[in-house]
């Protein structure tokens, strides 16, 4: 499959079964990483501000508890869509802020926003 497939040609082919060069679903791998109630929150907030510090993130993501926090930037971050920079000051601190790869999901939250606008009251 092209990753620079035309949203045309997208249309046109996406009844047919849209594979990999390997064979697989192109969608499954981000679902996959985006999986769970809080890393799409999570991007969103980093697309807003960045970088931001795990106290900050904590307090934005009402209700979320520190290990699930812990656990979703981990995940991003082995999945490539956040970095994490530890600073060895006093106090010690870490930010997060998104990856080249994780801005360019930029533009699948905008459709993701514009879909909900128009469909979601």
């Amino acid at each position: 499959m092209d990753g620079e497939m035309s949203y045309e040609e997208y249309v046109n082919r996406v009844k047919e079964g849209i594979l990999t060069d390997a064979g697989n679903c192109p969608v499954t791998p981000l679902l996959e990483m985006l999986q769970g109630k809080w890393k799409f929150q999570l991007i969103y907030e980093l697309c807003i501000k960045s970088p931001m510090r795990f106290g900050l993130l904590k307090k934005t993501l009402n209700g979320i508890t520190s290990t699930m926090l812990s656990a979703s930037l981990r995940e991003l971050e082995r999945d490539g869509l956040v970095s994490r920079i530890q600073f060895n000051e006093i106090p010690p601190h870490v930010e997060y802020s998104l990856t080249e790869k994780g801005e360019a999901l930029l533009p699948v939250f905008y459709a993701i926003t514009k879909w909900g606008c128009k469909y979601i009251p």
